[in-house]
Parts: C-alpha cells; sequence; structure tokens
C-alpha cells in the first residue's frame, strides 16, 4: 500500500508538490480551505489527483503519512494545531522535491529580509547566459516539485522565504546565501525576532566542508547570531567596507570579487544595470555564487549588463505632467522601503500600509523626514501607518483603494516629485497578493497618463 501524502493549500508549491506525489506513486490528496483556481483543478483532474476545497477534512487530513504544507499557512491555523498534535511529519514543497531529486544537482539557494528575488534572479540570469543547464524555483516562478517530474537540470537557483525553511530538514544547499535579516513576518514569529533570525539561518543546515555560504558582512544581526552558530562551509562574504580574502567588496564606483584561484577581478559598477548599495550587495552575492557554483568571473560580470529586473521592484512606471510614478509593491517590510527611500533623488510622496506585521517606522524616520513631505495611508485599517508616520511628514492623508490613493498622490505631488509606493506592509487586506497590488498601481497610473 502506498503511503499517503496530503498537501494543505492549491497555490502552485501545493499543485506542484501534488503532481511529484502523484507521480511517484504516492496516495495522494489536496486540501485547501479557500477555493482552488480553476486552472490548479483542471490538473488535478487532468492527474487524477483527489481534493477539497472551502474545508479541512480533519479525518482525510489526519491520516497521511506525510503533509506538504503551503508556506502561506501558519502554526497557529485550526488544522496545523490538530496536525501537530498527532506528530504527522510535516514538510515544505522544496523538501518534498529535495527528496525525489535527480543525482549530481547542485543548489544555490538565496535568503534575506530584503534583495532575495533580486538577487536569485540575476543569479539564473547569469548562469542560463552562460549556457549552464539552470532552473529556476522556490518562492519564485514555477514550483521545483513541477519541474523536476520531467526535467533534469544541473542547477537549481532557489529563493526560499522564512515559512519555506521552517519546513525543510534534509535539504543541502551547495551554495547558501544569507543576504540581510531586518524584523519581518514577525505576527507568523510569536512576534519574537529571534524566532525569525533562526528560522533564517535554517539555510546553513547540513551544508558540509565542500559548500560554500554568503553573507553581507556588515549585517549586525547575521555577525551577531553567527557567534552562536557553527557554519560547516567556505566563507565567500560580500561587504561595502573592505575586501576580504575570499569575497567581494564595492565601493561608489567599483566592485571587486574573488575568483576561486584567488585572483581578484575589478568591474565599474557604472557598467550594471542594477544601481545603489543595495543592488551592489545583490551583485556581489550573486557573483560569489556563480563562482562558488564554477562560473567564470568575468564572463558572469557581463552577463549582468543584459539583466532586467522583477515587476514591483522599484520599478518604473510613467510620468504625469512632470511627476514620475514608481512601483516598489514588493516592499512589505520596513527595512525595503528605507532602500527603497534612500534610492529617491526628488522629493516623494510615499504610499504605504495594508497589513501591518509588527512594523517599528521609526527605523526610517531619517529618510522620511529628508525625503518624504506627504504619506498616503492605504489601507482598510490605517491606523497604525497613521501613528507612525504622524510625526514625520507634513501631510498624511487616508484611502481605502488604490484609485484612491493615486488620485491622492497625484494632487499631492509637484513637478519634480516621484509617486513611490512602496508599502512596508502584506497586501491581503485590499489585494490578492503584492503583484495585484502592483499591477492595480501601474494599470491605474498609465490610464491616468492617458
Amino acid at each position: 500500500m502506498s503511503k499517503k501524502v496530503v498537501i494543505l493549500g492549491s497555490g502552485e508549491s501545493g499543485v506542484g508538490a501534488a503532481l511529484l506525489a502523484k507521480a511517484k506513486g504516492y496516495d495522494t490528496f489536496v486540501s485547501d480551505s479557500s477555493t482552488i483556481s480553476e486552472s490548479f483543478i483542471a490538473e488535478l483532474n487532468a492527474a487524477h489527483i483527489d481534493f477539497e476545497q472551502g474545508k479541512h477534512s480533519e479525518e482525510v487530513i489526519l491520516s497521511a503519512s506525510i503533509i506538504v504544507k503551503s508556506p502561506g499557512i501558519p502554526e497557529k491555523a485550526p488544522i496545523m494545531k490538530l496536525v501537530r498534535s498527532k506528530g504527522i511529519e510535516v514538510i515544505s514543497e522544496i523538501e518534498f522535491a529535495y527528496r525525489h531529486i535527480h543525482a549530481g544537482v547542485k543548489f544555490i539557494a538565496i535568503t534575506g529580509s530584503n534583495g532575495k528575488t533580486t538577487t536569485t534572479l540575476l543569479t539564473h540570469h547569469i548562469l542560463s547566459e552562460l549556457g549552464f543547464s539552470v532552473g529556476l524555483g522556490g518562492n519564485i516562478g514555477t514550483s521545483l516539485a513541477r519541474q523536476i517530474i520531467n526535467e533534469k537540470r544541473d542547477i537549481y537557483v532557489l529563493e526560499l522565504s522564512s515559512f519555506q525553511l521552517d519546513d525543510m530538514y534534509t535539504f543541502k544547499a551547495d551554495v547558501a546565501v544569507l543576504l540581510n535579516i531586518t524584523p519581518d513576518h514577525l505576527d507568523r514569529y510569536e512576534y519574537k525576532f529571534e524566532n525569525y533570525i533562526a528560522s533564517k539561518f535554517r539555510i546553513f543546515q547540513n551544508l558540509t566542508p565542500a559548500d560554500y555560504y554568503i553573507t553581507y558582512a556588515e549585517d549586525k544581526v547575521i555577525e551577531g547570531h553567527k557567534k552562536q552558530v557553527v557554519i560547516n562551509a567556505r566563507y565567500k562574504p560580500v561587504s561595502l567596507k573592505e575586501l576580504h580574502s575570499s569575497g567581494a567588496y564595492a565601493d561608489e564606483k567599483t566592485i571587486q570579487v574573488h575568483a576561486l584561484d584567488d585572483t581578484i577581478h575589478t568591474f565599474n559598477v557604472s557598467d550594471f544595470p542594477l544601481q545603489g548599495k543595495h543592488n551592489y550587495i545583490n551583485i556581489m552575492a550573486a557573483l560569489n555564487a556563480v563562482v562558488a557554483i564554477g562560473a567564470d568571473v568575468e564572463k558572469s560580470a557581463a552577463a549582468i549588463k543584459s539583466f532586467r529586473n522583477a515587476p514591483h521592484r522599484l520599478e518604473f512606471v510613467g510620468s504625469i505632467y512632470g511627476v514620475k510614478y514608481v512601483n516598489d509593491s514588493k516592499a512589505t517590510n520596513v527595512d525595503s522601503v528605507w532602500y527603497a527611500l534612500d534610492s529617491m533623488k526628488t522629493p516623494v510622496v510615499l504610499i504605504a500600509g495594508g497589513i501591518d506585521k509588527g512594523n517599528d517606522y521609526s527605523q526610517i524616520e531619517a529618510l522620511v523626514r529628508e525625503k518624504v513631505h506627504t504619506v498616503v495611508a492605504l489601507g482598510k485599517d490605517n491606523s497604525k501607518v497613521l501613528t507612525g508616520f504622524g510625526n514625520m511628514v507634513s501631510e498624511i492623508k487616508e484611502a481605502h483603494s488604490m484609485i484612491e490613493a493615486i488620485r491622492i498622490a497625484h494632487d499631492s505631488a509637484k513637478k519634480g516629485d516621484t509617486v513611490l509606493l512602496s508599502p512596508a506592509c502584506a497586501s491581503f487586506d485590499l489585494f490578492k497578493n503584492y503583484e495585484d497590488r502592483g499591477n492595480q498601481f501601474r494599470n491605474l497610473v498609465r490610464e491616468l497618463a492617458g
């Protein structure tokens, strides 16, 4: 009798896990307390996979040998409390895929509170441009589980969220990247920053002396926590202060990278499409990662020149009467907003708000006072944004829809200003996700521009 695998959640990761489980001969069942999209239902039906939506049938779920949990389901959910009380093994889609991965594959795993999507896409882009057999997965794009059913790549570049890392146990990266740690998702970690830090550090579990790990050397949280753990791998740091013996260093003009043969290669930052100190960190991390996996340094740097970043990350969407509009909807925490404001060269009208995750807006007070003259609070409940920014700006206004927020921002902006959507919050109060929020912003701005 085959083992029973129950997948909780029916997004891309859940359906990918279900398809892989079915392909591997498991008795497979998908359960989602919400509705399942029509396209995913069609896939499940085509694969003859049983599923339910709008409920969790406890008897069926608790009969599982393994539960693959969507990263969006919190531990405090009633079904998870019940599952944990029964001692059923719970893993992530990444962990499930890893247990069925083909031999010889290598993994570059990337996490961090900010910059992980850009760094992941950049790392994948470099390897693709250089002709490597490389896949992209994790918290972005197509699920790893779906990909490995029919294809065999040599390398997979994975963006990993803290929620995914929480349910990963045997997974081992060949190159593990931790960019930074700032308070985020604290509502999922009992509002304890140390719990969130421990989750991020799981990316280093199972490393061997043959593997590499990469961090931003000036991140005080990472450096402080490193003193408490042993990371059994070779270190390739990135730094904005000094060139370490094996890593990469950036200043205002150049990036220097150590190759594996210890030669140092220097590149002009003006040659790269990504600008700003935070992006120099992302570039250095990507270069360190691809070099560690076997790519040529010079060719890798050249490949970056053709890179274009993902939507919703400091995405310029248009100008109206001399006012620029920038979509940074993916900025779902305070630190991301810091990076966005730091890159602004003009006065700013900031659209912020959504579902607060325990944000401390005082962290960006200096930048807000310097660059922002108006805040538009966008959400169902704007109380925390109104309180948090109230003493920092000359004007703070309130909106309950994207079109209302854009109209207010349009009326508040002057020629030469930038209207910046950089919410610092989750999107689920008014939008399906951060992509929906960013798409609405982009589409409405373009409509307004005529």
